[in-house]
């Protein structure tokens, strides 16, 4: 059987995910995406569903709606090639899945922290620096309000639903503080004045359930 044959007949699951300027383990070929290619289907997206959409709130939920799918998706690939045997049943290893082992699969990267709310226990918050579905993407003045970054909320709440922790994810765009972060745009743009902030607020009953696994 030839090269080609052999890779062609290969498992999509066992195939390499795309990762932007990373390089796949145990292979010597780099596997990448491009940004200007990403930047120009997600807009392609974002104009489809503004065209449908009557209001800000209305796109917002279409694009989590969009990226629900996916995250239900990535949960399994990245499920499957982990090779792991037990899921989480912690709130917080889920999380912490969420923000590295997904992240990393999605983006090349990890989170750049995750939070949990001081006032409410049933919020956390994953922070993304440089989230690629806003960096590259400019929003009309009619559209203010939107946050480009509902995609992902989308992709993480179908993640965490998928394996059984119910949230309510938003996207949100919150202003840097004075020296909290400096690193120039890889890309060799401007460096942002604000960071993606992803809301996680979980339903009681993955709350209640976490706290019975306490005792």
């Amino acid at each position: 059987m030839s090269r080609s044959t052999a890779q062609s007949n290969t498992n999509i699951l066992d195939r390499p995910l795309g990762r932007s300027g990373g390089r796949v383990s145990g292979s010597s070929e780099s596997t990448s995406v491009s940004l200007s290619a990403f930047a120009y289907v997600y807009s392609e997206l974002v104009q489809y569903h503004q065209g449908r959409a009557a209001s800000v709130s209305e796109l917002e939920r279409r694009l989590e709606s969009a990226g629900y799918g996916v995250g239900l998706k990535v949960l399994e690939l990245v499920a499957y090639r982990s090779k792991e045997t037990k899921r989480e049943t912690r709130l917080m290893s889920m999380l912490q899945f969420v923000s590295s082992s997904v992240w990393k699969a999605l983006f090349g990267k990890a989170a750049d922290s995750l939070e949990r709310s001081i006032d409410h226990a049933d919020e956390f918050m994953i922070v993304d620096y440089e989230p690629i579905t806003s960096t590259f993407v400019s929003v009309p003045q009619d559209l203010g309000q939107l946050s480009a970054d509902a995609y992902v909320s989308g992709i993480i709440a179908g993640v965490l639903d998928g394996a059984g922790f119910s949230a309510r994810v938003t996207a949100h765009s919150v202003q840097l503080e004075d020296g909290e972060y400096s690193k120039p745009n890889s890309a060799g743009i401007p460096p942002r004045k604000d960071k993606a902030v992803f809301l996680v607020k979980f339903s009681p009953e993955v709350l209640s359930r976490d706290a019975a696994l306490e005792r």
